[in-house]
């Protein structure tokens, strides 16, 4: 799977303060593309256009921020980018979180995992999705093989009772957001591409379940580039291994769930 990326071509990265989305933005740099890179952290903003600027062209970067933990910053941006941008060629979501040890909450009241690595995304590729959609572009979004072990309690998402265990809550948040870029190729605006994608073979979040803590993001990196870009040949709607297109978890493919999903996410939107 390959594709030249055009220097035309505007694409917001998120989480570029953590080590994929960073390699992501610096191979769209090579490519030629503007780069829109979004950090979670206000304190690295610096650090990071410093490391990308080194390597692009004047004007080549634009860094915003969004603290992923207060969905009150992702509308804000969302908001903000709306206004600035009429198109946009690709959005790549690579912003996650590892699940902390203890269960932890968010100042919204969410569970700490399933907002950052669900609800915040959601909502910011919702806001961008008719940009995104006016040039025919695509919404590229790190999920995990994870998600297939993961469960949905319509009843419980925060989950508030229970035992707390840091995988239960990091499976259910990247089953959640595979089902919506699923649900997203079928009922957002026409135009948009969507897919989901584990771009690694091993688990890029969790380093504790690896020995290799530092291997490489290279080949990671250009995988999503190269999906971003609408000449690649994908199945829209389709979750990726790697480069294989690869059966989700019947959750991602029951239109029922994902409609229960979508409406109870869609009821924590603020009015425009």
């Amino acid at each position: 799977m390959s594709a030249n990326s055009s220097t035309a071509r505007t694409v917001l990265v998120t989480g570029a303060d953590h080590r994929l989305g960073f390699a992501v933005a610096q191979r769209l740099i090579a490519d030629g593309a503007i780069v829109i890179a979004h950090v979670l952290r206000k304190d690295r903003a610096d650090e990071i256009s410093e490391g990308l600027s080194a390597e692009s062209r004047p004007n080549q970067v634009r860094m915003v921020h969004a603290d992923f933990a207060r969905l009150s910053e992702v509308d804000e941006l969302g908001r903000t980018l709306t206004a600035q941008l009429p198109g946009l060629d690709a959005l790549i979501n690579t912003a996650s979180i590892a699940p902390p040890q203890r269960r932890t909450y968010t100042e919204d009241g969410h569970e700490l995992t399933f907002q950052t690595d669900y609800l915040a995304p959601q909502r910011l590729t919702m806001a961008m999705a008719p940009a995104v959609a006016a040039v025919g572009g695509r919404a590229v979004t790190v999920t995990s093989r994870l998600h297939i072990g993961g469960n949905i309690d319509y009843t419980d998402l925060d989950r508030n009772r229970g035992i707390y265990t840091p995988l239960a809550v990091y499976a259910q948040a990247k089953l959640a957001l595979t089902m919506f870029c699923r649900s997203l190729a079928e009922t957002g605006p026409a135009g948009l591409t969507s897919v989901s994608v584990a771009p690694a073979d091993f688990e890029i979040d969790l380093p504790q379940l690896r020995s290799h803590r530092m291997a490489p993001l290279d080949a990671a990196a250009s995988l999503l580039v190269a999906l971003s870009v609408s000449a690649t040949p994908v199945v829209n709607g389709g979750y990726y291994e790697g480069t294989e297109l690869t059966e989700a978890a019947a959750l991602v493919r029951n239109s029922r769930s994902r409609t229960r999903l979508a409406a109870w996410s869609n009821r924590l939107v603020p009015a425009a």
